[in-house]
């Protein structure tokens, strides 16, 4: 097995850990929100979210979030994402050595929990299942009393500090306030992540004070107990900082975000797909990609989202939770809950409502937007229009400007197209309503009546010209002047003053 710094690492088939331990109880002030820090996402997941699943990720047989800032949304949001999370509500005592003793004890009532216990933070969301497991192997491998993550910064400000004995094990960690010049000047840091064996971290926490500068019980004087204790004390050291960067502020959560992406396009273009543009690509964490799909620049994907091979996504683009077939075409839209079938085009300029489903080889095009509504195979809505509530058949060309008014005032009511119909320009729909099987309508038509399989629906009022209008209603009017002078001889001069002369 290989370390994050490059040194090797002997392989040890670890057990799973007795029980992670997520903290999640701060508050969070510096980001300024009324949403709790660890409920802000990035690339589709909360913070919590990533922490659960690289928590869930070494297959504890218990895990634990504590919690307490906004305590009710916290808990809500994290039972939705894993509903055997066992909530732990910290007390007034301040500090992470208290968070984690409140967990130990809602997790081992009975003080019999024994093997690994794991400690991690709800805003840490770049932390993977691999580097917990890790710690886990090297922590059971070697015997240890307590392993911590630890990482090397060029500017440690903030970070508890870890001295080292010769023999390279821990001596202690000093938290940045606490500490001498000489130790500030130390570049490996605290991660805040450990791997304790739970009778140590038990034992410990029982003779942990608040007698610092902070007022609190600190988690980090653990590992100076149990070294006094007799215990082997040692740190893996991870070369990717960004797995134990924290986010305090909106600066670090965007920063965070950007990385995350950054890595998750990396990973998608070394599976194979194209991307055009990656400075201009999001991907969330839960989308799914083939091979050979490309994504032009100002793709953003997101939520559920699902692109079979050989589609193109882009430019200009936003799809949440939509799913596109193979060899699709999707162009400057923004869509959700949508779904695209094999071969079909969609935009420029389309709004895709939750509940579209385009079928094989169709067409939604410029300027158009729908809303539930059923598209069979090979129908085209080609441009300018809105259809909602609506089921429209096979091999349909409906016209440009033609809408389904589906709404009258109190409900929403459907609108039924069958296979092989044309429309004309600027058709209404008036739901409810159904139009036969090989229908066309005429252009302006408003279709109020269903209308019977090959019929032409027409609503056509006999034109009727009112001449002289212009003349006789809009005086002196550009209009007016562009009228007469059209009905002038060639050769002589209107008598009526322009607006243009009129106004000089």
């Amino acid at each position: 097995m290989s370390n994050h710094d490059g040194s090797t690492i002997a392989a040890h088939p670890e057990e799973a850990p007795a029980a992670v331990i997520v903290l999640a109880a701060g508050a969070g002030t510096r980001m300024k929100s009324r949403t709790p820090k660890i409920l802000h996402p990035i690339g589709g997941l909360s913070m919590i979210g990533h922490a659960l699943g690289a928590a869930r990720g070494v297959e504890p047989r218990a895990l634990a979030v504590v919690v307490r800032h906004e305590r009710d949304r916290v808990a809500d949001h994290v039972l939705q994402l894993d509903p055997a999370a066992v909530l732990v509500d910290q007390d007034d005592v301040p500090g992470t050595g208290r968070a984690v003793q409140v967990a130990l004890a809602a997790l081992d009532a009975g003080g019999q929990l024994s093997g690994t216990v794991v400690v991690t933070y709800g805003d840490v969301p770049l932390l993977t299942p691999e580097t917990l497991r890790e710690l886990v192997a090297v922590h059971q491998g070697d015997g240890n009393a307590v392993t911590v993550l630890t990482a090397l910064l060029e500017d440690p400000t903030g970070y508890g500090r870890i001295q080292r004995h010769d023999d390279g094990t821990v001596v202690a960690i000093v938290e940045h306030k606490d500490a001498s010049p000489e130790q500030r000047a130390i570049r490996e840091v605290n991660s805040g992540i450990y791997a304790f064996d739970a009778a140590v971290l038990r034992d410990a926490l029982t003779r942990v004070d608040t007698v610092n500068a902070q007022g609190e019980m600190y988690l980090t004087d653990v590992l100076a107990l149990a070294r006094t204790a007799g215990g082997r004390v040692a740190a893996v050291v991870l070369a990717d900082r960004w797995q134990v960067e924290g986010a305090n502020d909106r600066v670090q959560l965007a920063a965070l975000g950007a990385e995350l992406n950054r890595r998750i396009v990396e990973r998608w273009m070394l599976a194979g797909v194209s991307v055009v543009d990656p400075a201009s690509t999001w991907i969330d964490t839960t989308v799914v990609l083939d091979e050979d799909v490309t994504l032009l620049p100002g793709t953003s994907l997101h939520g559920q989202t699902v692109v079979a091979r050989d589609a193109v996504v882009g430019p200009d683009t936003s799809l949440s939770d939509v799913v596109i077939g193979e060899g699709a075409h999707v162009v400057r839209t923004h869509g959700s809950g949508a779904r695209i079938g094999a071969g079909a085009s969609v935009g420029p300029f389309t709004y895709l409502r939750p509940g579209t489903v385009l079928g094989e080889e169709g067409k939604i095009g410029a300027f158009y937007e729908t809303k539930n509504v059923t598209i069979g195979r090979g129908s085209k809505l080609s441009h300018l229009g809105y259809a909602g509530d609506a089921e429209i058949g096979e091999y349909t060309n409906i016209g440009c400007g033609n809408i389904t008014a589906n709404y009258d005032g109190v409900n929403k009511h459907r609108t039924v197209i069958g296979s092989h119909v044309r429309t004309s320009s600027n058709t209404v729909f008036v739901a409810p309503v159904s139009v036969g099987d090989g229908a066309y309508t005429g252009a302006g038509a408003v279709v109020r009546k269903d209308v019977p399989a090959g019929s032409l629906a027409l609503s056509i009022a006999p034109q009727r010209n009112v001449a002289d209008w212009v003349a006789s209603k809009r005086p002196d009017t550009a209009a007016a002047n562009a009228a007469a002078a059209a009905q002038t001889p060639t050769g002589t001069t209107p008598s009526t003053t322009t607006e243009e002369s009129t106004n000089a």
